[in-house]
């Protein structure tokens, strides 16, 4: 994150037009850094700005900003200036860019790449979306099974400047057949004349370019790697994720989940960047199902009207028993949605969960009747079997909210849906309905209301 002292000081170059002083500053910044600057320059200094850098770190620079400005740059600059930036950008990063940008814009884009430029950016764009082939990139250091140690070096000193990586170098056949993968390491630690065949390691870890990016995020997590080779269906190497990427697509994902989790379609945009009838029209279907839904709890309500009609006390009770339900069973939702998001938890696991979440909710069921019981017994003196009818119904409530908070979840990834959507709002929907349906029962049978 750029100092505020700092910004204040670049920008003040900017707004004086010290554009040397400005450029000698720059130059010595990193990327990330000058593309925090420029987001706060308006428009025109932006380009200008822009401009001034050196091409490399221009490229860099580019990468790093949001779509917003890079679409404006793009408009700004000579079909010369777009070309370079264009071939000099990662494949990755130019096709995250094109998939936010007008059809007119990209079009420019494309007709101003070179054919090998253009070609594989066609080639990533055709990936599914959210699949391993939409987030690889095809900078990577690709070495041939024959070669020796000392002909790896030469290869990746004369090719390897523009990769992604070079640390992990990935050896294949005549055919780009993916055979074994060797590190930089394991280089330095062999002669020059071994050949890499003798080296390499061919348990080599990897993805398919149609597999979901999820799943790429689990393989990452799980074998601590810095990045993973992706093959098409007849294993040939077309490319590589590298952690970074994974990075932004844990970001992604986990931002999906929060929304889904909050009842909220997910959006693309960041908030501040969404327009109001965007955030409104994400939101809308969720609520509207959800106080459908809810219609279910007015039923019962009307169901058993003539039991708390006669006995009103019963009423002041509901808001504590839906609240501890609902709570109860978003607090179970909510660990196996994020088990089964890292791994840690498969469908396969349903009875296992079931049988654990049943003795939680067993002890804290306990723990919240016991609680209740001497609080109201003290605060409604005389009072014996609505104190027991309550606490009944909130042991019960939180042993049938807990089973129900871990079961859907698990249900939801079963039938292929997003388990995140089966968080706290839909789960206190569905508990709110059956821990009414627990307390009139009780109360039904306890003081003989049936």
């Amino acid at each position: 994150m750029l100092e505020e002292e700092k910004a204040e000081e670049l920008i003040s170059l900017a707004a004086d037009k010290r554009y040397r002083d400005l450029k000698a500053i720059l130059v010595e910044m990193n990327e990330v850094d000058i593309a925090s600057f420029m987001e706060e320059l308006d428009s025109e200094k932006t380009v200008v700005v822009f401009r001034m850098l050196p091409k490399e770190l221009a490229t860099e620079v580019f990468a790093c900003l949001p779509v917003e400005w890079q679409q404006h740059i793009i408009t700004s600059i000579t079909d010369y200036e777009l070309r370079s930036i264009i071939d000099d950008l990662f494949v990755d990063d130019a096709v995250d860019m094109l998939e936010e940008l007008p059809a007119s814009i990209v079009k420019r884009v494309l007709r101003n790449s070179s054919p090998d430029t253009r070609q594989l950016i066609n080639q990533f764009l055709n990936y599914p979306e959210n699949s391993a082939g939409s987030v690889m990139t095809a900078e990577y250091v690709g070495l041939k099974k024959n070669m020796t140690v000392e002909a790896a070096f030469a290869y990746i000193r004369k090719y390897g400047v523009d990769k992604e990586t070079i640390y992990t170098c990935y050896v294949m056949d005549d055919t780009r057949r993916l055979e074994g993968v060797v590190t930089v390491k394991d280089l330095l630690m062999n002669s020059y004349d071994t050949v890499l065949n003798d080296i390499m390691d061919t348990n080599v870890i990897k993805a398919y370019t149609t597999e979901d990016q999820e799943k790429v995020v689990e393989t990452f997590n799980d074998y601590n790697l810095l990045s993973l080779p992706v093959v098409d269906k007849e294993n040939r190497l077309v490319g590589i994720i590298t952690v970074d990427d994974v990075m932004d697509v844990m970001e992604q994902e986990a931002t999906e989940d929060f929304e889904k989790m909050a009842a909220v379609l997910p959006s693309e945009k960041p908030y501040l960047k969404t327009s109001v009838f965007q955030l409104a029209r994400n939101r809308v279907p969720w609520l509207m199902v959800l106080m459908l839904s809810s219609m279910v709890t007015g039923g019962i309500l009307a169901r058993y009207e003539a039991a708390f009609s006669v006995i009103p006390l019963l009423v002041t009770f509901m808001p504590m028993l839906m609240g501890t339900g609902g709570n109860s069973g978003s607090q179970a939702s909510t660990m196996v949605i994020r088990g089964m998001a890292v791994g840690e938890v498969q469908p396969s696991d349903i009875l296992r969960v079931l049988w654990k979440e049943l003795r939680v909710g067993l002890v804290c069921g306990l723990c919240l009747a016991v609680v209740n019981y001497v609080r109201l017994i003290i605060q409604y003196p005389g009072q014996e079997i609505i104190c027991l009818t309550v606490v009944v119904s909130i042991f019960f409530t939180v042993i049938i909210a807990k089973t129900i908070g871990c079961a859907l979840p698990i249900a939801a990834k079963v039938i292929h849906l997003d388990p995140a959507i089966m968080a706290s709002p839909m789960i206190s929907t569905i508990v709110d309905a059956c821990s009414l349906m627990i307390y009139f029962q009780t109360a039904c049978y306890f003081l003989d209301m049936g």
